[in-house]
């Protein structure tokens, strides 16, 4: 599953972002894959054999067995500061916040909105989002701030179609 997630993302990111001979891009593309498949391969096993011993340990599967696992996998596994383990972090938090909502919403700790919040959680981010790359850029993880870089930066100068079709950086002098 790793490998199926990761390589295309790499194989864009890389050649989109990424300067270098055609053998380092497609040797970052291929530690990128192996890093993030053996990393979510390690947790597996990690959750999955806690999950496990807890339960025979107990005699039974209770919810708590599932937050302790997945806490002691990700300590194990991916408390590595580092870029694929930080963007899996980030991809999980997103889901997380939008899961907790709904959650607060169903257990009736939040109200039923009326409207949907989705326009106004999507300005806020993008108003956010911005704000941080023009006045803090240097706080936003740095695949975020190459992307934003090139939307945003880069597209200021353009020389040809090869600009919008490849990439608008040049490195020689056309």
């Amino acid at each position: 599953y790793g490998a199926k997630i990761r390589a295309p993302h790499a194989l864009v990111m890389t050649f989109l972002f990424k300067s270098g001979s055609l053998r380092e891009k497609l040797k970052a593309i291929a530690q990128a894959t192996y890093t993030h498949s053996r990393n979510l391969a390690y947790f597996v096993f990690t959750y999955k054999g806690l999950m496990a011993l807890q339960s025979r340990l107990q005699g039974k599967k209770i919810p708590f067995h599932s937050f302790f696992a997945a806490c002691i996998g990700g300590w194990l596994v991916f408390g590595e500061n580092n870029p694929i383990n930080s963007q899996i972090i980030m991809y999980l938090l997103s889901r997380i916040l939008f899961g907790l909502s709904r959650l607060a919403v169903e257990k009736g700790y939040v109200p039923q909105p009326k409207q949907d919040p989705f326009p106004l959680v999507a300005a806020l981010i993008w108003g956010t989002v911005l704000w941080l790359f023009e006045y803090h850029r240097q706080t936003l993880q740095p695949s975020l701030q190459s992307s934003m870089t090139y939307l945003y930066d880069d597209s200021n100068v353009w020389h040809d179609i090869s600009d919008f079709l490849i990439y608008n950086k040049r490195t020689d002098s056309k």
